[in-house]
């Protein structure tokens, strides 16, 4: 798992805002959404990253950019060597078969009007795979993600499956490709708790069994525990700490990723712990606040330095990166 599938180095997406008639003829400065603001991380073959923070940081924008769903404003992508930042419509197509994506809602994901052998035979077709390679693949797909007998639920359409069996089939059409990398969103927050870990370990076995490199997008640091080899923590854009798992649950540095771990509800009624307030609602990424972003909200403000100066990730110890002024 040495060797990195992906690279990113300062990636950027602004999104344009759309003002009324009136307001465009006054203001001639164009407002951006800056949703995803200069983050830079790697993903190696087989690896499970995590990219956790509240809604809005910019994390699901990220994962889009990274499969071409969505085109860069500005930085650098590499897909096994290879600069993807800016590729041709044509060129795009092929990568299409190495990357793909689990949407989060598994009631909006599917075609309602298609079989479920039809959910898994459109990419398959769109990629010039037919007949008894495509039939193969599909039993197979479907067999991985512990959907048995196949033929059990081939001819279903997704009313008739559960949840849970909405996200498998989801998680099969990824995979029936067999790519090398998946972009996971948030793939069971809108399933029962009685689910959620099936899911979760189906995530690990695919990784296991196909070495499939995931980016697990979600909210819930003690699911990104539970799956992930690394994460990073991400805030208004920004890639605020990052490092394996353990590290930054165990010994989290920035006051940001300390108070969602606070925010992760205990099992013990008996169980003492600090609770880290941050105050107000995110900022918006319209008119983000300078210097640190947190600033607005931080327990751990300092002083005007966090206000002027925007602090960069820095290795305060091997393979753990944060970006705050108390390390820099």
């Amino acid at each position: 798992m040495s060797e990195k599938l992906i690279v990113v180095e300062n990636l950027k997406k602004w999104f344009p805002v759309r003002m009324g008639f009136f307001k465009t003829l006054l203001t001639r400065k164009t407002l951006f959404v800056r949703a995803v603001d200069g983050v830079s991380f790697n993903i190696k073959k087989g690896e499970i990253f995590g990219l956790a923070g509240e809604s809005g940081s910019g994390k699901t924008t990220t994962g889009k950019v990274l499969i071409k769903l969505l085109e860069p404003t500005d930085g650098k992508i590499f897909f096994e060597g290879k600069d993807i930042t800016f590729l041709k419509e044509k060129m795009v197509k092929p990568l299409r078969r190495k990357m793909q994506i689990i949407f989060q809602d598994p009631y909006e994901s599917l075609n309602p009007f298609m079989t479920v052998r039809d959910i898994l035979q459109e990419p398959l077709t769109i990629n010039n795979i037919i007949g008894d390679e495509a039939e193969e693949r599909i039993y197979k797909a479907l067999e991985d993600v512990k959907l048995t007998p196949p033929e059990e639920f081939l001819l279903r359409y997704p009313h008739e499956l559960s949840g849970g069996q909405r996200q498998r089939v989801a998680f099969a059409r990824a995979m029936v490709l067999d790519p090398q990398f998946v972009v996971a969103d948030e793939p069971v927050s809108m399933l029962d708790v009685s689910i959620r870990a099936e899911i979760l370990n189906l995530i690990v076995e695919l990784r296991d069994e196909r070495n499939v490199a995931f980016l697990y997008i979600t909210h819930d640091l003690a699911l990104a525990r539970h799956i992930c080899d690394r994460i990073a923590v991400m805030y208004l854009g920004k890639i605020v700490e990052m490092g394996d798992v353990e590290q930054v649950i165990l010994n989290s540095m920035h006051p940001y990723t300390e108070a969602l771990i606070s925010a992760v509800p205990v099992p013990d009624p008996t169980s003492k712990r600090i609770e880290v307030q941050v105050k107000g609602e995110i900022p918006s990424p319209i008119n983000p606040p300078s210097g640190c972003r947190f600033h607005t909200r931080c327990p751990a403000f300092i002083g005007e330095v966090c206000k002027v100066k925007e602090p960069v990730l820095v290795e305060v110890e091997k393979g753990h990166f944060v970006a705050c002024h108390k390390y820099g």
